[in-house]
């Protein structure tokens, strides 16, 4: 264990705590930082882009810890059941988190183009309901736009993870329960879903600290934009830091995020442990 262990401390552990300094600081990225205590802060509470870019990182939360998980619970159920080809949909629902994130991005970029993208095909052949829409420019769009493309890569993971714990189940419980006169929904909700809890669990965790780091499709789509309806924290971090040279004031802002991040997970953790006592 004690290479990986140095690894990390040299990789993560070196730049967070470098990163817990530099954000009671008042640094521009090159030079001496300046202390300046908890100007940072005052500064943070005050941020309107902040608070902004924040909401749009728990929407991005709420809809990933919803949909995504509802679509790979039941594509997974679904695929439990397939006995021919059941490799092929697996690898067919895996593809698209395999392909990096700017591919997909530039792909759905492509088809949603009011100009040349599905919405110009469609006008070919008299269906206008597209015309002029602007899925990555509208303000009232983008947002949900950037979270379809990014769920439309990330569904088919939660797929191949959930039907993993289901071949884990015991046969038995199904054959109990088909015999007890349960169909198809009562299964799953009274034997797949309690066998494949921890791994929901899991999956839950990474979401939610996931979308509080959501970046590249957000980047690639929209860069935040138009006027910041599409912005998420991670965005205006890297803006702060490397565009207005306040890396300081961006360290504050990774470190209340972290400090957010294991808000989470405490509670997260002990949901589960009421949850094993009970």
């Amino acid at each position: 264990m004690a290479p990986a262990l140095v690894l990390n401390l040299v990789v993560i552990g070196g730049p967070a705590i470098s990163n817990l300094y530099y954000a009671f600081t008042d640094w521009s990225g090159l030079g001496p930082a300046k202390f300046n205590g908890l100007d940072n802060a005052v500064r943070l509470f005050q941020d309107q882009s902040f608070w902004n870019a924040l909401t749009h990182n728990f929407i991005y939360m709420l809809f990933f810890l919803t949909v995504p998980i509802a679509m790979g619970l039941y594509g997974a159920f679904a695929l439990s059941r397939v006995r021919r080809s059941a490799t092929l949909f697996r690898v067919l629902f895996f593809i698209p988190y395999l392909i990096a994130s700017v591919v997909n991005a530039a792909i759905w970029k492509n088809i949603l183009d009011p100009q040349a993208g599905l919405a110009a095909a469609l006008d070919k052949i008299g269906i206008h309901w597209l015309d002029n829409v602007y899925f990555f420019g509208d303000p009232n769009l983008s947002l949900g736009s950037v979270m379809f493309v990014d769920n439309w890569h990330f569904w088919g993971f939660l797929v191949v993870l959930f039907l993993a714990a289901t071949t884990n189940i015991d046969g038995s419980r199904y054959e109990a329960a088909r015999i007890d006169g349960a169909n198809a929904w009562q299964e799953f909700w009274h034997v797949t879903l309690p066998g494949i809890r921890p791994t929901l669990v899991f999956a839950l965790t990474i979401i939610s600290l996931w979308s509080l780091l959501a970046f590249d499709y957000a980047y690639a789509l929209t860069g935040g934009g138009p006027a910041g309806s599409s912005d998420l924290v991670s965005l205006l971090v890297n803006r702060t830091a490397f565009g207005a040279n306040e890396a300081g004031y961006a360290a504050f802002m990774g470190l209340t995020m972290s400090v957010l991040g294991g808000i989470i997970l405490v509670v997260i953790g002990l949901l589960r442990r009421r949850e094993d006592e009970s």
